[in-house]
């Protein structure tokens, strides 16, 4: 049961098979069975690779049967066209188109298995990347804060700088009237004149100034200082709304991507044993020797087109003849005095119809 489903995969006609020696039909039955399990592999390799697309199993196994029935389908065709003749390089000739075609199916194939094979070192490159793109991103949407933030902290510098400016101002007027109070300056006597009262004076009313100032500003500050913190609040929110687009920056083309900075000789040897593998059937079918299967199949095609050759032959002989004994008939008839006269009289009434015709449509025109 189980050679008779192999050699059904190998595309054999089983009429002929039947009447072969068992080792033709066990070699047949080898070469379905290496049909049927590449088959088998592209539905596992093409699953698997469609599963990280749509992560869902349904999807993916319901699409991957579908690729193994088209590669089946594929192999078991050509493998069934493929004839074996004298000269090896035509029956090279006729497998190279699927020959090509399996090396674009075993890059398609191979990527998803490498993927896993690869797994945790893919995973270790995403995460640089991610990481990579996290600060990226930082710095990206700091640049729409920065020019803000700058102008903002520039403004409490500024009013820092009123305060110190002023308070330096305070302190001199302050240095001015202990001076003069001391005799060290101004009058240059000693004890608290006129003067300096009129310098303490000055240094108190500087002084309340300060305050004031301190005050106004201070405030001024704490408003700027609740802008900054606004401002860090949204960046902050924007960096974690676009973080998730980050984290989900593992998608195949990602994978795949990510893949290409691995060592590629371990990626190559996957590669080269999938082309192995999707190439099999057609390298069984080449490397398979001329046996009494592929005998009597070329004695029955042969057989079958000289059939087709000589019903052709025949066809152009009867139409030859036919047209020979038309001409022969119609030459006879064209000789009778009776068929002359009968289509003279006719081909006389025509033209009278037509004259009447003409005349009619003429007068109704005038």
């Amino acid at each position: 049961m189980l050679q008779r489903f192999f050699i059904f995969c190998s595309g054999a006609d089983t009429d002929i098979l039947d009447e072969c020696s068992a080792g033709e039909q066990t070699k047949f039955a080898g070469i379905g069975a290496t049909v049927f399990f590449t088959a088998v592999m592209a539905t596992i390799a093409s699953a698997y690779a469609l599963y990280t697309v749509f992560d869902n199993y349904l999807t993916a196994v319901f699409f991957g049967s579908i690729w193994g029935l088209l590669i089946f389908n594929l192999d078991r065709f050509i493998v069934s066209t493929i004839k074996k003749r004298n000269n090896f390089f035509d029956e090279f000739l006729q497998a190279t188109p699927r020959i090509l075609l399996a090396l674009i199916i075993a890059i398609v194939i191979a990527k998803p298995l490498e993927l896993k094979i690869f797994e945790k070192e893919i995973n270790q490159v995403l995460l640089e990347q991610k990481n990579e793109l996290t600060l990226a991103n930082k710095d990206q949407l700091a640049l729409q804060y920065t020019p803000a933030v700058t102008a903002l902290d520039a403004e409490i510098e500024t009013l820092k700088s009123e305060v110190t400016t002023k308070e330096n101002e305070v302190n001199a007027l302050y240095e001015t009237y202990i001076a003069e109070a001391e005799g060290r300056k101004g009058t240059e006597l000693l004890g608290k004149g006129p003067v300096y009262q009129e310098k303490r004076d000055k240094h108190d009313a500087a002084l309340a100034d300060l305050q004031a100032l301190k005050e106004s500003n201070n405030d001024k500050i704490i408003a700027i200082e609740t802008q900054i913190g606004a401002l860090a609040t949204e960046y902050q929110a924007k960096v974690e709304e676009t973080q998730p687009v980050i984290d989900g920056f593992d998608g195949l083309m990602a994978r795949v991507n990510a893949l290409d900075k691995l060592p590629w000789l371990p990626s190559f040897f996957i590669f080269m044993l999938f082309l192995a593998i999707e190439t099999s059937p057609i390298i069984a079918k080449l490397l398979s020797p001329k046996g009494a299967y592929d005998l009597k199949l070329e004695e029955q095609e042969s057989a079958l087109n000289s059939w087709v050759t000589q019903q052709k032959a025949q066809r152009e002989v009867l139409v030859t003849t036919d047209r020979d004994l038309n001409n022969r008939v119609y030459a006879d008839i064209a000789e009778e005095q009776e068929l002359y006269d009968y289509k003279r009289k006719k081909a006389r009434e025509l033209m009278q119809l037509q004259a009447d015709a003409f005349y009619k449509k003429q007068k109704s025109i005038l």
